[in-house]
């Protein structure tokens, strides 16, 4: 009789069993008090849209940082850790000093000095790194030089021609005793059991980032790792935005040129760095880190150059990367100069970059005019109107495809990372920036900058407003997907 029922009447019970699940996610998304129209539009989605509608809130909808599944503090409890807290607290002369050079960027170190992961360290050796080719050569001679351990970190690792160069130095380094840790994102990555078994068989731990049982079908649908860190021996790091893959090395002989920007410290800010390595490690590999003091060691360097290392992610209490760009921008008295592949804001910065440019600072953005991705592609042309009509300077290069993640402000502050301007790289994957006080930086990838506008072509608002109407309706359908991309 039951079992008859429930044949009988099956749908009708799949659906009140969906709105029991759709009233309990809809209530939870009240209690969040998060923006209004957000709250709307995934009820409504949540209402009109059976299964389906709950499917997108379990991937999309969720606040992961307000829950802490990615909670990683093990790795802030080691008393090695805990140290450097102490070590980079700056004296109140040194404190006086950075002020007096950096004027209004203050508010900006005091914000991320808020955040005791975010330490500001003041004697470091920056190297602005310019395209794969000097990226590689540099980080292939520091890797074989290693002596005591080598970690790895990256959204993007192929075994193809300059990731198999990679991971055979690596290997090499593991059987000579060298600790060799590395960990990518399972998304983003291509790696064949053979280059794995190569791995395990040399010694070198590895662990994928969240994996995926159909990675090339899951996409972005889940919180991903985009950091490209690698740090030799707690003395030499990297950062920035160059994966490893044949792509970023331009390798086709002019037929795909690839424009990006990486970033080489020595000195006081690799222990910072190391210990966001360290949570990322003790994530993935789900177990406690064996933290000494070998992987701090003291690096004696004389020039002074202020670096504050911030990440960002679903691990962290705050949006820091994009709280310490807003700042950047709203504290700009003379220019804000911003380099980025993926244009897809919050309005919160949006406002920002007109503010600036209609209050008569010189705002300008550059992005690629070919992509990578044509859901990102017009997503973003759907944003530059509005900067357009602020009196925004927008480019677009023409070179090749610009990966590069830079903004430089004032001559005094500048930042090189992993971070995008967009939804995901503020909200939902990990990210990391180098944060640099510093003019002769500054100047630097403020130069660096202004050549790569020579490759480049200015939109201006009257010819943007006459492009065609099939256009501004592939950038209206891709801007409704532009949290998600």
């Amino acid at each position: 009789m039951l079992i008859a029922f429930l044949k009988s009447n099956i749908w009708i019970i799949i659906i009140a069993i969906n709105y029991v699940l759709v009233i309990s996610a809809a209530t939870t998304i009240l209690f969040k008090n998060i923006n209004p129209t957000k709250t709307l539009s995934y009820i409504l989605v949540l209402v009109v849209f059976p299964f389906l509608g709950l499917i997108v809130y379990y991937f999309f909808g969720q606040e992961y940082r307000k829950n802490k599944i990615f909670n990683r503090k093990n790795v802030l409890n080691e008393k090695v850790v805990q140290k450097l807290g102490n070590e980079f607290r700056l004296s109140p002369s040194q404190l006086h000093k950075l002020d007096v050079f950096l004027d209004s960027k203050m508010k900006m170190v005091k914000l991320m000095n808020n955040n005791k992961n975010t330490p500001v360290t003041l004697k470091n050796e920056l190297l602005i790194v310019k395209n794969g080719k000097e990226k590689f050569k540099l980080l292939f001679e520091d890797l074989r030089n290693a002596e005591h351990h080598i970690h790895l970190e990256y959204y993007i690792l192929k075994d193809d021609h300059i990731g198999k160069e990679l991971i055979d130095i690596i290997c090499e380094k593991a059987l000579q005793g060298v600790e060799v840790r590395l960990t990518f994102d399972d998304v983003g990555s291509k790696i064949s059991f053979k280059t794995k078994r190569q791995l395990k068989k040399s010694g070198v731990e590895f662990y994928a980032f969240m994996p995926v049982l159909f990675p090339n079908f899951t996409g972005k649908m889940n919180y991903r790792n985009h950091r490209k860190i690698a740090i030799i021996d707690g003395k030499i790091g990297y950062i920035g935005g160059i994966n490893v893959s044949d792509c970023y090395v331009n390798y086709k002989n002019g037929t795909s040129y690839w424009r990006d920007t990486h970033l080489r410290i020595v000195g006081e800010a690799l222990k910072p760095l190391q210990v966001h390595f360290l949570m990322t490690w003790d994530f993935v590999s789900n177990s406690s880190c064996d933290i000494s003091s070998e992987l701090f060691p003291d690096v004696h360097v004389d020039t002074t150059k202020a670096v504050q290392i911030v990440a960002s992610g679903p691990d962290t209490d705050w949006a820091n990367i994009m709280e310490a760009m807003l700042v950047a921008i709203n504290t700009a008295n003379d220019y804000v100069y911003v380099t980025t592949p993926y244009f897809i804001p919050n309005d919160e910065i949006v406002t920002a970059l007109q503010i600036a440019a209609k209050s008569g600072v010189d705002v300008r953005m550059l992005i690629p005019k070919s992509s990578d991705s044509w859901m990102a592609k017009h997503a973003t042309n759907s944003y530059l109107e509005r900067l357009l009509e602020a009196q925004v300077k927008v480019y677009r290069y023409t070179k090749g495809f610009i990966h590069a993640k830079t903004m430089v402000v004032d001559d005094l502050f500048s930042t090189i990372g992993t971070s995008n301007l967009d939804h995901r790289s503020f909200n939902i994957n990990f990210e990391i920036n180098a944060l640099i006080y510093n003019e002769e930086t500054s100047l630097e990838l403020k130069d660096h900058f202004l050549t790569d506008l020579e490759d480049s072509e200015e939109l201006s608002l009257e010819r943007w407003m006459d492009r065609p109407k099939y256009n501004k309706l592939k950038e209206s359908y891709a801007r409704l997907w532009s949290p998600l991309l």
